[in-house]
């Protein structure tokens, strides 16, 4: 029976993950070994239940007591805290699916690689913060990483029996997300709630926001670049309001081959739990003649810095791709709490690797997980001050 860990399990992916296990008979079909989540220890602790789970993880300590009592009398093991996740991470599976949003799930994602698993990378900071280090540490171990992100896992079906050395091209669609047809001029004054109103897909809160600031965009032109090796000038970004072609290959023949689908992340998920075999999914199934248009726009750089702060990231390489992640994620923080404007994330970011910017050079042959680590926190604590700064500016 094929063994299976989930982290962040309680997350939008992680549910959807879940979701598809139990369609292909849960517990009788799976062995899962672990379960990790956030705060809703009651939506964990039903998942640990209905799937066996041999152990569940929150991650907040606070909330252990509550997971304890929600498992009691089932047998499965109750843990919580960042300790306990690396555990549950060090137990071997053949499948993991790596879905904790942020720099969190760098260190799972890790420990679960030297175990020679196929990892199920739904977790793009991975890649952005670390991917030189994640992608040796597959190969030491004979690990395989699979994409997860809608994208990246389009790409990667587009490159099925085809020489990347043939790869012109790679073009990532974006929807735009919720603001994509405001005035530029109105940006600056838009609400998380407004913002989070998603025109196609349903997604968590935090990766909702991104996608309206095109940060989501920017890590995953990165993540491409890190995971399939091309050149940065050959990482491309379109407008496409469907969401209906998650990205497309272009060949040096000329051919352009286009992955579609409904707007439906079961599909990704579905494609790396089953690979290299493709299983019946409950998806939508297109309909062309009733979509009838397709239509694609150039990104505006204006409307979206994140992408222009991406491919300096990707020139510069090194501990950059680290303090970019950083800074995004505090710089998100503060646009939740109200303490900063919608525009004013890019700003803080930008600011932050200027001020980084003699620290960020880092040999990719010598750098090492705790180099990261250290730069992650230290452009954290560095975008806090000018997000405060920022703040106090409005």
């Amino acid at each position: 029976m094929r063994s299976i860990s989930i982290f962040g399990a309680t997350g939008s992916i992680g549910e959807q993950t879940v979701d598809l296990l139990e369609r292909a008979g849960g517990a009788d079909s799976y062995r899962v070994v672990a379960l990790t989540g956030g705060r809703n220890v009651t939506r964990l602790a039903e998942m640990a239940r209905a799937l066996r789970a041999e152990v569940a993880v929150c991650a907040e300590a606070s909330e252990l007591p509550e997971l304890r009592e929600r498992l009691a009398g089932s047998g499965i093991e109750a843990a919580a805290g960042p300790e306990a996740i690396a555990e549950a991470a060090d137990r071997p599976a053949d499948w993991v699916m790596s879905s904790i949003v942020g720099a969190a799930g760098l260190a799972p994602g890790f420990r679960a690689l030297r175990h020679g698993a196929t990892l199920a990378l739904a977790n793009k900071e991975s890649l952005v913060t670390a991917g030189p280090l994640l992608m040796a540490e597959a190969a030491r171990h004979g690990a395989r990483i699979l994409p997860v992100d809608s994208e990246h896992s389009a790409i990667f079906q587009a490159l099925v029996g085809e020489d990347i050395a043939a790869v012109e091209r790679i073009i990532l669609t974006a929807s735009g997300g919720a603001l994509r047809n405001w005035p530029l001029e109105a940006l600056a004054k838009a609400t998380v709630k407004e913002a989070l109103a998603h025109p196609n897909w349903a997604m968590g809160q935090r990766i909702t926001i991104d996608s309206a600031s095109m940060f989501n965009k920017a890590l995953e032109v990165i993540e491409t670049r890190e995971f399939f090796g091309v050149a940065p000038d050959q990482v491309e970004v379109i407008i496409h309001p469907e969401s209906l072609i998650h990205s497309m290959v272009g060949y040096r023949d000329g051919a352009v081959m286009a992955h579609m689908g409904a707007p439906d992340m079961r599909h990704s998920i579905g494609y790396a739990l089953n690979w290299p075999d493709r299983a019946h999914l409950p998806v939508a199934r297109l309909d062309l003649a009733q979509i009838a248009t397709l239509t694609f726009r150039a990104p505006d750089l204006e409307r979206y810095p994140a992408l222009r702060l991406a491919r300096e990231v990707m020139a510069r390489r090194g501990l950059s791709g680290a303090a970019f992640n950083a800074a995004k994620e505090v710089a998100l923080d503060h646009f939740l709490a109200g303490g900063i404007g919608f525009m004013q994330m890019a700003e803080v970011v930008e600011r932050v690797l200027a001020a980084l910017d003699g620290e960020l050079s880092r040999d990719i042959g010598q750098m090492t997980l705790e180099d990261v680590q250290a730069m992650d926190h230290l452009a954290r604590v560095r975008a806090g001050e000018i997000a405060g700064v920022v703040a106090g500016a409005r």
